[in-house]
């Protein structure tokens, strides 16, 4: 059993484009000899967003800490803590923080994707 807390102590900035403040750490994945799924935790500091982007795999994010808003084809709504959202596949997506607070979220995605610089909130 693997036991490992989420630290934004520990999390590494995701660079790429599209990419404002944001860091990442992998909770679950390949190098834990998880088969099918990884689990990563972000980071988005105040006034940070992920891309808009779209990939061909679904996703399900939890969100740990504070408040933001998550923009789905078009669609924005604004999530906070103990919120779980369910994100399809092809879907164009973005995750931005326009609070003064964190805002965390797990995100659940193919073990495939869990390389070193995933596309965040992917």
């Amino acid at each position: 059993m693997l036991i490992r807390k989420t630290d934004p102590a520990t999390t590494t900035p995701v660079e790429m484009d599209g990419v404002k403040d944001v860091t990442m750490q992998v909770m679950v994945g390949r190098a834990d000899g998880a088969p099918n799924f990884a689990s990563r935790h972000f980071v988005v500091q105040p006034g940070g967003h992920t891309p808009h982007h779209s990939h061909d795999y679904e996703h399900e994010v939890y969100i740990i800490e504070g408040e933001g808003q998550a923009e789905c084809d078009g669609e924005t709504r604004t999530v906070q803590a103990g919120d779980m959202l369910y994100v399809p596949a092809n879907a164009v997506h973005q995750f931005r923080n326009e609070s003064d607070a964190d805002f965390r979220f797990l995100c659940l995605v193919p073990v495939t994707f869990d390389c070193d610089k995933p596309v965040p909130g992917s």
